[in-house]
């Protein structure tokens, strides 16, 4: 029986944003600001952040997923909103999770570039399908990927014990 998932543990997790951070140091790019695509993509943006000594950071909220292969129709910003102006002229790294279909990264690269906005993206998994391809990817994959943050659900989901 073959595995349906990609599983990344914490440690291969902590390897592969140190992983990013060399290869987009080594290609000349330094950023100014890592940007964040929220919700999967804050705690790979973070990491990668520490790893390239980057201490400006932000967030773009956007909401795609729904559940494991739900989507909306198309992505969405949602607030807070990122302080856009203050990209302008900048070296902004964009963070996610995975580009999967693509659609959530590619709004995002449109968006801060848009802006005036030098704009390199990274994720940790890249799926061969996806129709943006970010510019550093630390592996690719066409399995679902269990996220070590993810995992499990949220906490008010489980069942009470002893309920």
């Amino acid at each position: 029986m073959t595995d349906t998932r990609e599983r990344l543990t914490w440690d291969a997790f902590g390897e592969a944003a140190r992983d990013l951070a060399r290869s987009i140091l080594g290609d000349g790019f330094s950023p100014e600001v890592v940007v964040a695509i929220a919700r999967g993509g804050l705690i790979p943006g973070g990491a990668v952040a520490y790893a390239l000594g980057a201490k400006n950071c932000g967030a773009l909220n956007v909401e795609f997923y729904t559940g494991i292969g739900t989507v909306l129709e198309n992505p969405e910003l949602l607030p807070p909103h990122l302080d856009l102006e203050y990209l302008e002229g900048r070296r902004v790294l964009l963070v996610d999770d995975v580009a999967d279909s693509g659609r959530t990264l590619k709004l995002a690269v449109e968006l801060l570039r848009g802006k005036g906005a030098d704009v390199r993206s990274a994720t940790i998994y890249t799926k061969p399908g996806s129709i943006e391809l970010p510019d550093y990817s630390w592996r690719e994959t066409d399995l679902w990927i269990d996220f070590p943050w993810s995992a499990h659900g949220p906490v008010s989901d489980e069942s009470r014990v002893g309920a």
